[in-house]
């Protein structure tokens, strides 16, 4: 087992053809870094992934999560070893590993593909590895019986890749990287092509595997519902860079930007443009569509600490954190999508579509029939739920 240390890593791809040549060009007027699919191109070429620190503790399971092309696989396969660091330095334990092949760096992969031997059986695919580090057979078959039982897969040993299902297939490439017994274990968006049913039940099943073997593992995903319930910390990624690293309650509770804080939660956080934070007797409130709602006390001292003055802001409320109310703000219902225990209300307030979760567990049948699409409801927000960031800036002013 080990703790990986990533160290200002940076990933550039370099110019080819024209691009070399325009990149050469001189700016007129030394203008701004261009962009390219969201990422930043320099003369030295396309700068996928800037100064990645992050240090990864014994047997601690990270999660990095982001849109497509924000730089996570890239990240994940430079410490793999499948792509080159441009800069930076990266330690397994205490090793420097920047130049050291795959094979020899003690890891395993699991990859979205499954990428199994078609013509081997399930043993054999999961067997392969340690046939060739030349292990004993008795103890080769030890292994991966064991792996077998612990992903429940024994009963299709005997059978091939092309006749299991999505989620046997994906459990028999784990099987076939924890047998090698990996000081870490790098899993690159393993349940994508799963459906939602089989991403639940393989979910449950990753995490019962994290505490029966020791090892760590550094897990990829677009999905942030897996990163939150999979991850003991998250790391939130944009266009190549770092956004935040924090455990799920951080994350969630506490974003550091904008972006942030609209990517964590579902469905995404309501944001209010014309906001403003304002001091009312001494104290911090958000105003909003002529209402005034005062800040709790932790935020309170967080504002007075970074001395933040009145301002206009943008104002973060989470759909579940939004209660209807006898008196409020007031809208109409555009869309009413009863989810079973839950309503999700669409509805037309403040200039804007305001998105709540309302809990039916206490409501009648009759209340539910009142959230119905055209119908007028009043909400409101306490204070300790509101998020306020800079408009300029796009960051947490409790930050």
């Amino acid at each position: 087992m080990a703790s990986l240390s990533l160290r200002n890593i940076t990933k550039i791809y370099p110019h080819s053809g024209d691009d070399a040549k325009a990149a050469k060009k001189k700016k007129k007027g030394d203008e701004p870094e261009k962009k390219k699919v969201n990422l930043k191109v320099t003369e030295q070429g396309v700068i996928a992934v800037q100064e990645f620190n992050l240090e990864i503790a014994d047997k601690e399971f990270i999660v990095l999560v982001g849109p497509s092309g924000c730089g996570k696989s890239t990240t994940l396969r430079m410490v793999a070893g499948l792509e080159e660091i441009s800069g930076g330095e990266l330690y397994i334990g205490d090793k420097l590993v920047n130049d050291v092949a795959p094979k020899d760096r003690d890891i395993a992969m699991v990859f979205q593909n499954y990428a199994l031997y078609p013509h081997m059986t399930v043993y054999d695919n999961i067997a392969f590895a340690l046939k060739l580090r030349k292990t004993p057979k008795d103890e080769i078959d030890r292994k991966v019986k064991e792996a077998a039982e612990i992903l429940d897969i024994t009963q299709y040993l005997g059978r091939k890749p092309k006749a299991l299902s999505g989620g046997q297939r994906q459990r028999v490439a784990i099987g076939r990287a924890i047998v090698r017994e990996p000081k870490v274990l790098l899993m690159d968006e393993p349940l994508s092509n799963l459906d939602a049913k089989l991403r639940n039940q393989m979910r449950a099943e990753i995490i019962k595997l994290r505490q029966k073997i020791n090892t760590t593992f550094i897990y990829v995903t677009h999905d942030q519902t897996e990163a939150m319930t999979l991850g003991d910390r998250i790391v939130i990624m944009k266009d190549g860079e770092v956004q935040q690293i924090g455990t799920p309650q951080q994350v969630f509770n506490h974003p550091y930007n904008l972006f942030v804080a609209g990517f964590i939660g579902t469905p995404q956080m309501n944001f209010f443009n014309d906001a403003k934070l304002v001091k009312v007797n001494g104290k911090y409130a958000v105003s909003l569509g002529g209402q005034t709602v005062e800040l709790s006390d932790e935020k309170q001292e967080k504002l007075a600490k970074n001395n933040v003055a009145e301002q206009d802001i943008v104002l973060g409320v989470r759909p579940e954190h939004i209660t209807l109310e006898n008196a409020g703000f007031e809208g109409k219902v555009d869309v009413s999508e009863l989810m079973g225990s839950t309503v999700h209300l669409h509805v037309n307030a403040l200039g804007r579509d305001v998105v709540m979760v309302v809990s039916t567990m206490n409501m009648t049948a009759a209340e539910v029939n009142a959230l119905a699409n055209g119908n007028t409801v009043k909400f409101a927000f306490p204070g300790h739920v509101c998020h306020v960031f800079n408009k300029e800036t796009g960051l947490n002013l409790e930050a």
